[in-house]
C-alpha cells in the first residue's frame, strides 16, 4: 500500500495497515516535525481514535487539558459549558508540529515506511495496481493507494477526481500568540462575532502561557480571502478580544490563511484504487471546521476497507469505504450543516447559545455534544445507540492502553464497515 501523506489520516491508515500485516510506503513532500496550519483542538472523539491507536498521552508533551468552554454571543453574553474534570479527557489543543510528528513515529513503530521530504510527481492506475511516482525515489507500484495529502490533494489531481471549480467550504485564519493573559491561558473561548457569522473567533489555550488564536469565514459570505489580513488587525483591537487575551499578548510568528473542506457527502470518495481521506476528502465538520478526528476515522477506516477487500478487488474496496463513510460520518456532517443556517442570523446564534446554556444540565451536556463526546446525530441513528452512549469516560482516563482501546469501541462504535 501507498499513502500520500503524512498527517492524521495518513498516519491512521498507516497504522491500521502495518499493523494488520500489510506492506506500506507513507510519502510526504514535508519532513517532520512540521508546522500546520490548524486550530490545534482536539474533540473527545479524536482522542478516542489516537488511544485506539495505541498514541500515549505522554507523547505529545504540549498537549493542553481543556475543562471549559466560554462561548460568547452577537449580544454580547457569554456562557460557560464545563466539560467533565473527571473520567479522562475530553478536549485537548495540541500543536500539530508536535501531535503529527508522534503520529509518524506511531506509524514507523507500526511497521510502515515513512518516506520524508519526497513530493508526488503523478500517478496512474491499473487494472491490478496503482503506480506512483515520487521525487527522489522513482515509481512506486502498489495494489492500493490512500490519498491523505491535504485539501489540493495532489493524488486526486493526478487521477483526474479533482472537483473542478471547489476550493473549500471555509476560510480560516490563525496566528499563535505568547503572553496571553489568565483567561486565554485556561478556558477555550468562541466568539460568534455578528460579522464573521456562521463563522467565529477563537482562542484555544496551550502550554507556557501560549494560544492559538484565529477566526474563519464561510466561503462565499461577505469576506474573502484578500479580507483576511486587515480583518484580523481589526478582530485584535475588539475591546472584549483584548480583554480575554490579556494586555501582554503578543504574536508569536506570522500568521496564516487555509481553506477547510466540509463536503465529504458531495466529493468523490475514490478513484480506481486509491482511496481519498481526511481533508482529501473534504471530511471535516461543516459546522465548527475541526478536522482531526475526522481525519483519523476516515484514515481508519479506507485502511479497513482496503484490508478486508484484499488485494485485487479494487470495487469492493472503494464500497466498503463509502458505506462506512455514509453510515458514520454523513448523518453527523448533514445535521451540523443544517444548524449553520441558525448560527448564520445574529439571532439564531443568541439564541442557540442561550438555550444551551439554560440549565446546568444543559451546559454540561452542549458541551460534551461540541466536542463530539458521541457522534451528533446519533439520536437520528438508531444503530449507534448503546448504553451510556451520553455518560461514558474520556480519552486516556487511565495508563492501560487496553482499557482505553475497549472504551474507544464501546463509545464511538465499531469501525469496521
Amino acid at each position: 500500500m501507498v499513502i500520500v501523506g503524512a498527517g492524521p489520516a495518513g498516519t491512521a491508515a498507516a497504522v491500521t495497515l502495518a499493523r494488520a500485516g500489510r506492506d506500506v510506503v507513507v510519502v510526504d513532500r514535508a519532513r517532520f516535525p512540521r508546522d500546520k496550519t490548524c486550530g490545534d483542538g482536539l474533540t473527545a472523539g479524536a482522542l478516542r481514535l489516537l488511544e485506539e491507536m495505541g498514541l500515549p498521552a505522554a507523547t505529545v508533551e504540549s498537549w493542553q487539558r481543556v475543562d471549559d468552554v466560554v462561548l460568547r454571543a452577537p449580544s454580547g453574553r457569554e456562557a460557560t459549558f464545563p466539560l467533565p474534570r473527571e473520567g479522562g479527557r475530553f478536549a485537548v489543543v495540541a500543536p500539530r508540529m508536535d501531535l503529527d510528528a508522534a503520529l509518524v513515529d506511531l506509524a514507523r513503530s507500526a511497521g510502515a515506511e515513512v518516506l520524508e521530504g519526497h513530493a508526488l510527481l503523478g500517478a496512474t492506475d491499473h487494472p491490478e495496481r496503482i503506480v506512483v511516482g515520487v521525487e527522489g525515489i522513482g515509481e512506486v507500484q502498489a495494489r492500493y493507494a490512500v490519498g491523505a495529502d491535504g485539501a489540493w490533494s495532489p493524488l486526486r489531481k493526478a487521477l483526474g477526481a479533482w472537483v473542478e471549480g471547489y476550493r473549500g467550504d471555509w476560510h480560516a485564519f490563525r496566528q499563535y500568540v505568547a503572553g496571553v493573559g489568565p483567561r486565554a491561558a485556561r478556558a477555550l473561548w468562541v466568539s460568534f462575532e455578528p460579522d464573521l457569522l456562521p463563522g467565529y473567533l477563537w482562542s484555544f489555550p496551550l502550554a507556557g502561557g501560549r494560544a492559538n488564536v484565529g477566526f474563519g469565514v464561510a466561503r462565499g459570505g461577505r469576506h474573502t480571502v484578500r479580507d483576511m489580513a486587515p480583518l484580523w488587525r481589526d478582530l485584535l483591537r475588539r475591546p472584549h478580544v483584548r480583554a480575554v487575551l490579556g494586555d501582554a499578548a503578543a504574536p508569536e510568528g506570522p500568521h496564516r490563511a487555509w481553506p477547510i473542506p466540509a463536503r465529504i457527502d458531495g466529493v468523490p470518495l475514490s478513484a480506481g484504487r486509491a482511496l481519498f481521506a481526511g481533508d482529501a476528502a473534504a471530511a471535516s465538520d461543516p459546522m465548527t471546521g475541526e478536522g482531526i478526528g475526522q481525519a483519523l476515522l476516515t484514515g481508519v477506516l479506507a485502511a479497513e476497507a482496503i484490508d478486508s477487500a484484499g488485494p485485487y478487488d479494487a470495487h469492493l474496496a472503494r464500497q466498503r469505504y463509502e458505506v462506512a463513510v455514509r453510515r458514520q460520518l454523513v448523518p453527523d456532517h448533514r445535521l451540523a450543516r443544517a444548524l449553520l443556517a441558525v448560527l448564520g442570523t445574529r439571532g439564531g446564534a443568541d439564541w442557540s447559545i442561550a438555550a444551551c446554556a439554560a440549565t446546568p444540565w444543559t451546559r454540561r451536556n452542549f458541551a460534551r455534544w461540541l466536542f463530539e463526546d458521541y457522534p451528533r446525530a446519533v439520536l437520528a441513528t438508531p444503530r449507534r445507540w448503546h448504553a451510556g452512549m451520553f455518560t461514558g469516560p474520556g480519552a486516556y482516563r487511565s495508563s492501560a492502553s487496553s482499557a482505553g482501546a475497549a472504551m474507544a469501541a464501546s463509545v464511538t462504535g465499531p469501525l469496521r464497515p
